[in-house]
């Protein structure tokens, strides 16, 4: 084990690498009553193309397994898990994104319980054809219910404008059509493929004791037998500089417009750098177009847009993006405002007094998400499968300088690299 004390932040980190490869992270909170524990694999909706070493050809899956395989994983030859961690008075759930799939749970007593609970179903496997056929016809309806979502539509609909080939640019759960070509036999290839311990970190935030916690966890997997490590190729397609239009309009029936307005990002950044560069970008966003600048309380007074107006920057090593937006009543209006907006202070510079301002808004935002379990464990692991480490993000962000955020502001904004998302009502 090792100890990694950040005496700045009041916390210390236990981490071990354990002999099937699995990285256990344990953030003990001396004095909490919750602990929030998840075990997560590199593995999300844009690894569609793949091989394992010695393999001479790619296999190409639907799209939407991830999402697919996470529901099925709850399946097990007892029945559904979600009663076991009920009857520990645990609550469960589980998520996928673009490029990973989290199983987690928030529980105040039986924690080895729960842990094992935890780590028995995610790595015991278990499809037959019946099962998946029924479960085609859930996630099916979770497909149509989010097409009538002004989100989720125009969030998607940005990425399509942003992105002509990574799959980034593909709905998560995939479509009704690709989960219809979805097996038994696939699911046991992609969860062969990418959920072997070496391929998945374990994070525990809360109150429980780091020894106890990390004996619970090495001695439910020292009972256990895996295979060798699969050496997996990731295969993406090449993406072009610049997006792939400028524009996507869709009508719902919804009361009100809404606008996202999208810039893609060059990827390629792993680890330290990645984090420098989400932080610096998110700094330089929440400037120009968070709650408290100028242009929020200028569209709000002027009625042309509502709280639900945000913005939102994304990176990996293989893609990013940032957007701006939300609910409004002038779509094109807005659109044009953002840019005037952006291209202003390309001109002009941030000021100094607005960028201190919100560098020390992020710095006390991160001190107090210490305090929050679930949100710190998903950061941890998210953080982790990208090389980073959460715990830098203080000290990154006393680092920055407004020099660094004008020079970010000029380089990610750049008009060939935007496009803008439209929902509109009805008629």
């Amino acid at each position: 084990m090792q100890v990694h004390e950040h005496q700045q932040l009041g916390i210390r980190v236990v981490e071990e690498q354990l002999a099937n490869g699995l990285h256990v992270l344990l953030l003990p909170k001396p004095g909490f009553r919750q602990s929030f524990c998840a075990l997560a694999t590199h593995y999300g909706s844009i690894d569609r193309t793949f091989r394992i070493a010695g393999e001479t050809k790619f296999t190409a899956v639907p799209d939407g397994v991830a999402h697919f395989l996470e529901h099925k994983m709850f399946d097990s030859p007892r029945g559904d898990v979600f009663p076991e961690f009920s009857r520990n008075g645990a609550s469960a759930n589980a998520f996928t994104t673009f490029d990973m799939t989290a199983y987690l749970f928030s529980a105040t007593g039986s924690i080895a319980e729960n842990v094992a609970t935890l780590l028995d179903f995610v790595q015991e496997p278990y499809f037959t054809e019946q099962t998946v056929e029924k479960e085609k016809g859930i996630i099916g309806q979770e497909i149509q219910m989010y097409q009538d979502n002004p989100d989720t539509r125009a969030f998607y609909e940005l990425l399509r404008n942003l992105y002509a080939e990574h799959p980034v640019r593909i709905d998560i759960a995939g479509t009704q059509e690709s989960i219809a070509k979805i097996d038994k036999e696939i699911l046991y290839r992609c969860y062969d493929s990418f959920y072997h311990p070496a391929n998945m970190v374990f994070v525990a935030v809360g109150g429980f004791d780091e020894v106890q916690m990390m004996k619970t966890v090495r001695e439910n997997q020292e009972r256990k037998t895996f295979s060798p490590v699969p050496l997996v190729e990731r295969n993406y397609p090449v993406e072009p500089v610049g997006v792939n239009r400028t524009r996507g309009e869709i009508s719902l029936a919804v009361s009100q417009a809404r606008c996202l307005v999208g810039w893609k990002d060059s990827a390629g950044q792993q680890g330290q750098s990645l984090l420098e560069q989400e932080l610096l970008t998110g700094l330089v966003l929440d400037v120009l177009f968070g709650h408290s600048s100028e242009f929020y309380h200028s569209q709000i007074d002027q009625g042309k847009i509502d709280a639900s107006f945000g913005w939102e920057y994304e990176l990996t090593a293989g893609y990013g993006y940032s957007l701006v937006g939300g609910n409004t009543s002038h779509p094109e209006n807005l659109y044009q405002e953002i840019l005037n907006h952006v291209r202003k202070f390309q001109d002009i510079g941030l000021s100094e007094e607005d960028f201190e301002r919100c560098r020390r808004k992020a710095i006390g935002r991160f001190y107090s998400t210490l305090d929050a379990p679930g949100y710190l464990g998903r950061a941890m692991m998210s953080y982790h499968l990208k090389g980073a480490n959460v715990f830098d993000t203080a000290s990154v962000l006393q680092g920055m300088t407004l020099g660094q955020a004008n020079q970010r502001l000029k380089d990610h904004f750049i008009p060939d690299r935007c496009a803008l998302s439209v929902v509109l009502p009805r008629s």
